[in-house]
């Protein structure tokens, strides 16, 4: 019995497991707009509040000898939806990052058609905006 527990320490110490395989070395996020976006959609998929959200994706890429974008202009880093059907769009910004005059508008539009829209820098922003868990 003595070298079952070997193995089980030895599982717990970063050598390889029961079957030989590594532990994965935790990444790190290097960005701080990347990391906070992380952070952001935890706590927001977390908050009873939300029934669902989704990183809006955008950016451009060349296909087939074409320049293609995608989303759309000021639309925020994350789109849901709150229980009580209002939209949600919450825009992710580094501790220093500042909002675009279109990413402005389109929060405001947002909250002019009753829905919930914010900058968020942490999950603090978010338990503020939206009250705690």
């Amino acid at each position: 019995m003595q070298g079952a527990n070997a193995m089980t320490e030895k599982s717990f110490s970063g050598a390889p497991d029961l079957f030989g395989m590594e532990a994965p070395t935790k990444r790190t996020n290097s960005k701080p707009e990347a990391a906070a976006l992380c952070e952001v959609l935890k706590a927001l998929k977390a908050h009873p509040a939300v029934v669902w959200c989704e990183r809006m994706n955008s950016g451009a890429a060349r296909v087939g000898g074409r320049f293609v974008r995608f989303g759309f202009v000021g639309c925020p880093d994350v789109l849901g939806m709150l229980r009580d059907g209002r939209l949600l769009g919450v825009e992710v910004k580094a501790p220093k990052g500042k909002l675009r005059p279109e990413q402005a508008v389109f929060l405001e539009r947002v909250r002019a058609g009753g829905g919930v829209a914010f900058v968020a820098r942490d999950c603090r922003d978010v338990m503020q905006a939206l009250g705690p868990l």
